[in-house]
């Protein structure tokens, strides 16, 4: 997979959205643990976007929800809702944000809405929603466990290069 910086063609979908400060501002957040809120939301939007493109599916949607999909601004360990949890409440939130910066077109609409599917009961219309909502949940898991990952291969390169 190519890197997000030097692909021109995902670049032109989204760099209006990467111009702005609140877009930029995400990256003041931790989102899982050991990753901060826009590098977990560009993961998110580039591989949709590479997925989306080897589908057929509509690239311009996925990249720019993928990249507005987790747009709020608060610590969502502390902050809490009495309308219900972060994971039912922060999609709402997100697509609020979202559509003071730009459009959304119906379907990224969808894709920022849905994108906790399973988590929550709202299903998605569009294909496009569910891979969001897949990679974000793969992406999740990847950031999460990315470290202790990396412990356990350094364990077991000095443990094969002590044989």
């Amino acid at each position: 997979m190519k890197n997000w910086q030097t692909d021109s063609e995902y670049l032109t979908l989204v760099d209006d959205l990467l111009a702005r400060r609140e877009v930029q501002s995400l990256a003041q957040y931790t989102q899982h643990h050991h990753s901060d809120r826009l590098t977990h939301s560009l993961s998110v939007s580039y591989r949709s976007y590479c997925i989306a493109k080897r589908l057929g599916l509509n690239t311009r949607a996925v990249a720019r929800a993928g990249l507005l999909h987790d747009l709020f601004f608060y610590d969502w360990r502390v902050t809490k809702f009495e309308l219900g949890t972060h994971a039912f409440i922060h999609a709402r939130v997100a697509v609020r944000n979202a559509e003071k910066l730009t459009p959304l077109s119906p379907m990224e609409k969808d894709i920022i809405l849905k994108h906790m599917w399973g988590a929550t009961t709202a299903l998605p219309h569009y294909r496009e929603s569910i891979l969001v909502d897949f990679v974000d949940d793969y992406q999740a898991v990847v950031e999460f466990c990315q470290p202790w990952s990396q412990h356990v291969k350094r364990l077991l390169q000095q443990l094969t290069n002590a044989f």
